[in-house]
């Protein structure tokens, strides 16, 4: 009975040895362990940079999604003559390129403002529509931080226009600035309440009132034997 209780005792021994052998051997060693930890480190890394590159990747598709300073016009709703204008004249392909631009538009509003038949007469005649157009736009980007009192800036027109600040307004020649830095992809757009004429087409409007005045003064009135006035053009 000893000697069975013995070999009994001895054979649970053997089997409690073996399991112990068998755990160890599953347990992993602390090198192992550290392996795994830096493994999954990198891991980790390698999901943050994705994520950042993911985030700059969407960012880049806002920027290059931005409007361009016609399509801001047009999805403003409040410059639909101006972009005909544009368009009539093709400077709308224009203002669509890079730039930068700083363009001080003239509202539906402010063109309504012109003199009956202005519009129309301009509408007829593209170059002067041109002059017009391009005296409103200037190369560069001009936020309303960089408009000072007295500046000047060089239109693509060609001619130049007068800044004047106070402290509640900013006038660019007779318009005033109704609604500042509208920024757009390739430039920034200025709301005016007015549209603005080149200093040169002014003069020539002036001139053509005054010719017409002086022909009228050039005429020479004579009375006729019968007592009635009459009109003489002069030679």
């Amino acid at each position: 009975m000893r000697k069975q209780l013995l070999i009994l005792f001895v054979v649970m021994l053997a089997v409690f040895a073996a399991i112990g052998c068998t755990d160890t051997e599953d347990q992993p060693t602390t090198e192992e362990n550290i392996t795994g930890d830096e493994e999954e480190i990198t891991g980790a890394e390698e999901d943050i940079e994705e994520n950042v590159s993911d985030a700059e990747e969407e960012m880049t598709d806002s920027e290059d999604e931005e409007m361009n300073i016609v399509e801001t016009a047009i999805d403003a709703g409040s410059f639909d003559t101006l972009v005909l204008a544009l368009e009539t004249t093709g400077l709308d392909a224009t203002l669509s390129e890079e730039g930068p631009y700083t363009v001080f538009a003239p509202t539906d509003d402010a063109f309504e403002e012109l003199p009956e038949g202005t519009l129309d007469a301009l509408m007829e005649d593209e170059e002067q529509l041109s002059e017009v157009l391009t005296y409103h736009v200037v190369s560069g980007e001009y936020m309303a931080s960089d408009l000072t009192d007295g500046t000047t800036l060089e239109t693509v027109q060609g001619e130049m226009i007068t800044i004047n600040v106070t402290d509640d307004n900013v006038m660019v020649d007779d318009a005033n600035v109704v609604q500042p830095d509208i920024v757009a992809s390739n430039g920034v757009i200025h709301v005016i309440d007015a549209v603005i004429l080149p200093p040169s087409m002014a003069e020539e409007d002036m001139m053509g009132n005054d010719s017409m005045n002086n022909d009228s003064m050039d005429n020479e009135t004579m009375e006729s034997e019968n007592g009635d006035v009459v009109v003489v053009p002069a030679e």
